[in-house]
């Protein structure tokens, strides 16, 4: 069984997803032709997503290295990105749980009435392998590791609950909601910065969204020339010839156009899952509102996430440079920024200057967390034999810096049963409380 799964899980992204949701529409009552044709659009729409998404790692990722060998820094923590990091996750017997327990945690739920959350999207539950994998490197607990893991879970489908209003306002996305392990925990940093955001003389009269820098700064604010002229300065900075730094600009200006229509075809391809998911809860359960949980690749094409995201590469990279205890070099994850700060944008409701403020900050606490969970993440590569080249010490950046990632390593530090319970319990809470005492108020 371990081995059907975890060849099933092996075939990535682009084939599992479509796959899946063919099954799922099927289930939900959806044509048989029509099932299969959304799958196919979404497969399709996600290859299309890598194609332009690899783009953008070959591009800013050398580019990044060059900048640091040119600089002459010594950081000795190599950051291989999220492809490395799912492999990692899924490449022990604790990982391939991942799916099973991710769908059963979903179905409980569910059936208790205590998620909005359908997770489709469950090719992305190695963000929950990846975290029970990092508690395992700290305690060798196969059971510890496993609790973990459906917490978790659970703090992840509490995550998506609470942001689909956001997501659908902002994004105009109808119940669609995002229990993505990269892009959820940035909703939470959000909430707060943008308060403070709010109370901050002159910060809260700027007006940011990419059609306000467009319309005052003309050509220079449009997201395609933002991100031509971004690749040239990063080129420059790398120390390229003139040609390979204007080649590096075209580069980035493609991505700022293809990223959208990719984004599009995706779109395209759940519409009629939506639409099956809501008429199936609505015949069974009258009253009840559904969100189909998806990966946040469906917002990254978004203007003011491109523009922000693009603007955050080049200060990611200053970031690693003068942080005192910083020891990651940023690579494989340059290109996911776009993740981790999609939300934020929804929250911050477009604004470039207040999404670039808050990414900063919580690119800099990424690069401390990262830093510290280091030596775990490299344990678990060697746990799962994942070849790690000529690197002594590696990293996924954006998974392994992140907050819920902090929050289980201490708890795993600390005391494994007491804190995870309490996580397990709050979040157990906060779906009664959104689901059952919050519905029934209304």
């Amino acid at each position: 069984m371990f081995d059907f799964v975890q060849k099933f899980i092996d075939l990535g992204p682009s084939i599992v997803l479509p796959i899946l949701i063919f099954i799922f529409a099927l289930i939900l009552g959806t044509a048989p032709r029509r099932a299969f044709k959304a799958g196919l659009t979404v497969g399709v729409g996600f290859i299309g997503l890598n194609l332009v998404t690899g783009l953008l790692g070959d591009s800013i990722g050398p580019a990044a290295q060059q900048m640091v060998e040119r600089f002459g820094l010594s950081l000795n923590v190599v950051d291989v990105g999220w492809p490395a990091a799912s492999a990692i996750s899924y490449g022990t017997v604790l990982g391939s749980l991942a799916i099973p327990v991710g769908i059963g945690v979903n179905i409980i739920l569910l059936l208790f009435g205590l998620t909005k959350t359908l997770m489709v999207d469950i090719w992305n539950f190695w963000h929950a392998a990846f975290v029970a994998s990092l508690v395992f490197a700290v305690t060798n607990n196969f059971s510890q590791s496993l609790y973990a893991m459906v917490a978790y879970l659970v703090m992840i489908y509490l995550l998506g609950d609470l942001i689909a209003p956001t997501i659908g306002e902002f994004y105009q996305f109808p119940n669609i909601t995002f229990p993505h392990g990269t892009s959820a925990p940035g909703f939470i940093i959000a909430l707060p910065l943008n308060w403070l955001f709010d109370r901050i003389p002159g910060l809260n009269k700027i007006e940011a969204s990419p059609e306000t820098i467009q319309e005052k700064f003309g050509i220079f604010g449009d997201t395609t020339v933002m991100g031509l002229m971004i690749g040239i300065v990063m080129g420059l900075l790398a120390n390229y010839s003139i040609g390979d730094s204007l080649q590096l600009g075209v580069q980035l200006a493609a991505v700022m156009v293809l990223l959208p229509r990719m984004v599009a075809l995706l779109m395209e391809g759940l519409a009629p899952i939506s639409e099956s998911a809501n008429e199936f809860v609505q015949k069974r359960f009258p009253g009840r509102e559904l969100n189909i949980g998806m990966d946040s690749a469906l917002s990254v094409g978004h203007s003011a996430v491109l523009s922000s995201s693009l603007l955050l590469v080049p200060i990611t990279i200053l970031l690693a440079f003068i942080l005192p205890g910083n020891k990651v070099i940023p690579f494989g994850d340059l290109a996911t920024i776009p993740y981790a700060v999609c939300l934020m944008a929804a929250v911050f409701k477009g604004n470039i200057v207040r999404t670039v403020l808050g990414g900063t900050l919580y690119m800099a606490s990424i690069l401390y967390i990262t830093s510290w969970a280091a030596p775990l993440v490299t344990a678990a590569a060697k746990a799962a034999n994942f070849g790690m080249g000529n690197n002594e010490s590696i990293t996924a950046m954006i998974e392994g810096g992140l907050w819920p990632t902090w929050l289980f390593i201490t708890a795993a530090k600390v005391n494994v049963w007491l804190i995870i319970t309490i996580v397990l319990v709050a979040s157990l809470a906060g779906l009664y409380y959104v689901n059952k005492v919050k519905t029934k108020a209304k």
